[in-house]
């Protein structure tokens, strides 16, 4: 409705309209990754390891176009990984003593898969956004994605009967709320984005395990040990740090 009310076009290059279908499809998998890993770790602690994408965005690049990352990002990025392992020492959440990562794998794997896969796909998403749609209005990317993720998840959860919702007043507040705060974020990220030296401008996204390491202790009792803050801070300095390249 909105795009017909500013009368964007909807004409695209039928290439160019494969490519956003194909980014919304990676933003399908970051979503349901996110949501997975949140629903078996800390909020927090999720939030954490999907937040390594700077890492993995600054590889592609490496990779993919030549840009050799500076030698703060060489070294900032094994910090950000060691500061990830102590933050990710679940016993300073479960309450059972500090086992530490590998002796709680069995308790956190599956959420650090989760998370780390989000990682993996929204990196994809952001790069090829910069590379594939730099050209398209930020409304119609945005309208691109969602709508490929609406239909997807529309006819597959129908087709295997997976759709529950909220039983009552409080489930149906956070599912409102969850869906004007994600649609507002997304679509200001793509409007956005192309303004963006994607790996660069990105660090500045990583205020967001801050917010989260607060707010799930304020609203969800989800503390953490000194150690594990510890961690969080070294993974969001060294992202930070990551973000900062050669300035």
């Amino acid at each position: 409705m909105l795009l017909l009310a500013n009368r964007v076009s909807f004409a695209l290059p039928g290439a160019t309209r494969v490519r956003g279908v194909a980014i919304g499809l990676l933003l399908l998998v970051q979503s349901y990754c996110i949501f997975s890993a949140v629903a078996r770790l800390p909020v927090a602690l999720a939030l954490l390891a999907f937040n390594t994408y700077p890492i993995v965005i600054t590889l592609l690049t490496w990779w993919l176009d030549g840009t050799r990352p500076s030698r703060l990002a060489l070294i900032a990025m094994p910090v950000v990984l060691a500061g990830l392992a102590l933050a990710l020492d679940a016993g300073g959440w479960s309450g059972r003593g500090t086992a530490g990562f590998a002796g709680r794998w069995d308790e956190i794997g599956a959420g650090v898969l989760f998370a780390c896969g989000a990682s993996l796909s929204f990196s994809a998403a952001m790069y090829l956004t910069t590379r594939w749609l730099k050209g398209v209005d930020g409304r119609l990317r945005t309208f691109l994605a969602t709508g490929t993720i609406a239909v997807v998840m529309v006819g597959g959860s129908t087709l295997a009967g997976a759709f529950a919702l909220p039983v009552d007043g409080t489930g149906w507040l956070g599912l409102v709320l969850m869906c004007l705060c994600y649609a507002g974020a997304v679509t200001s990220l793509f409007v956005v984005l192309p303004r963006m030296e994607v790996v660069s401008d990105l660090g500045a996204l990583n205020i967001e395990p801050i917010a989260v390491l607060v707010l799930g202790w304020a609203l969800l009792g989800q503390a953490m040990a000194p150690v594990q803050i510890a961690g969080a801070a070294i993974v969001v300095g060294g992202i930070l740090a990551l973000g900062a390249g050669k300035k």
